[in-house]
């Protein structure tokens, strides 16, 4: 059996294969609740055999969405829709998980498929438009563009209050029966601006040295532990590296790795960027090495642009992840997995669906004999 296909166990959690679907921002809901959109998205994705589907970035408070189409789970209405999606994704296979976060500076931002709030006033009832002021670490935007606001800097009391809500996400999490939390720590949103010395000028216990700029992430990450099982993993999304000069740099993610790991992270989801000015410049497999990077310290996913199985294979074999996250190439193939096996010779049917297995083993077999 090849890496890819192969199981893996983190706590009470045994992925089917090292094939993980990324969080991926539908901006399709409103009031933060998840709907049909959300649940035929998600679904496919555990019918197309992949390990463990992540639901998309899910706001822990209503001003922490990226968009007003984002979800959230600050509120015990929002449980029940989300349930439903992680019932199903569980009942196929999967391990059902979710990413929550905030987005700091970078929230309430036009719907990326629109490019700018060009809502009509009779427009914006239909779609639960809303339009806040974003908060972030310190006063400064995310850039000079007119969809980014200048936030209001957070009061200490506001800073040591959002552990706590993320403890309180994760509850709701646990409620709607996930079975994986992952924290958004990356792609310059909130706990990533409080990392950053770009985004991160305060003066008061939460700014000025790493220590104290690391210091929010992690009392998130012990506030989510309390209340997330022993049996249930917790992943981190970092950006490993700002690309900037004088930002965040890999040296200062080890150090970060270390902590998380000792606090009860299982493994961090090693992305890049998110401020505005990085260096970064995106090829196939280009953030592979901050995983390999990470990798002594703590188990790895690697992201960004892997489009083939052969591909995704060496870079497990090569011992620089444990696991691989898709995003656009799962959008783009929903099925992945199930073709991976095949062009990695595994059973090309073991993990299809029982209603749907039978059928392409069937149509194989036709075609082989037509073909003999």
């Amino acid at each position: 059996m090849s890496h890819l296909i192969s199981p893996f166990s983190l706590r009470g959690a045994t992925f089917r294969n090292r094939l993980v679907v990324s969080p991926m921002c539908q901006y399709s809901a409103q009031h933060g609740l998840a709907n049909d959109w959300h649940f035929a998205h998600l679904a496919r994705f555990a019918l197309g055999g992949f390990g463990a589907v992540i639901v998309e970035a899910t706001a822990v408070t209503p001003e922490g969405r990226i968009t007003y189409g984002c979800l959230g789970l600050w509120d015990d209405a929002q449980i029940a829709p989300l349930a439903r999606i992680a019932a199903f994704l569980k009942s196929q296979g999967a391990v059902a998980g979710i990413q929550i976060g905030h987005a700091g500076r970078k929230a309430s931002t036009p719907l990326w498929w629109r490019g700018s709030f060009n809502e009509t006033e009779a427009e914006k009832p239909l779609v639960a438009f809303e339009h806040w002021q974003p908060v972030a670490p310190s006063p400064i935007p995310h850039m000079d563009h007119p969809d980014y606001q200048i936030p209001r800097a957070l009061t200490l009391a506001e800073v040591q209050a959002l552990p706590g809500h993320f403890a309180s996400a994760a509850t709701r999490a646990l409620r709607a029966g996930f079975d994986l939390i992952e924290i958004h720590g990356a792609h310059g949103y909130l706990l990533d601006q409080f990392l950053s010395p770009v985004a991160n000028h305060r003066t008061d216990a939460y700014g000025g040295s790493r220590a104290n700029r690391m210091r929010l992430m992690l009392e998130v990450i012990e506030a989510i532990r309390a209340v997330w099982p022993e049996d249930k993993p917790l992943f981190l999304r970092l950006s490993v590296q700002d690309a900037i000069e004088g930002g965040w740099t890999i040296e200062d993610s080890l150090v970060l790795a270390a902590e998380a790991r000792a606090r009860g992270v299982d493994l961090i989801d090693c992305s890049s960027g998110g401020f505005a000015g990085a260096g970064v410049r995106p090829a196939p497999g280009y953030q592979v090495p901050l995983a390999r990077a990470l990798h002594p310290v703590i188990p790895t996913m690697a992201v960004g642009l892997i489009t083939t199985p052969e591909q995704a294979e060496a870079i497990l074999t090569s011992g620089a992840a444990d696991l691989i996250a898709l995003g656009r190439t799962a959008l783009d193939d929903p099925n992945f997995p199930l073709h991976a096996a095949r062009a990695l010779g595994d059973d090309p049917y073991a993990q299809h669906p029982k209603q749907s297995g039978f059928a392409v083993r069937l149509r194989d077999q036709f075609l082989a004999r037509a073909q003999g």
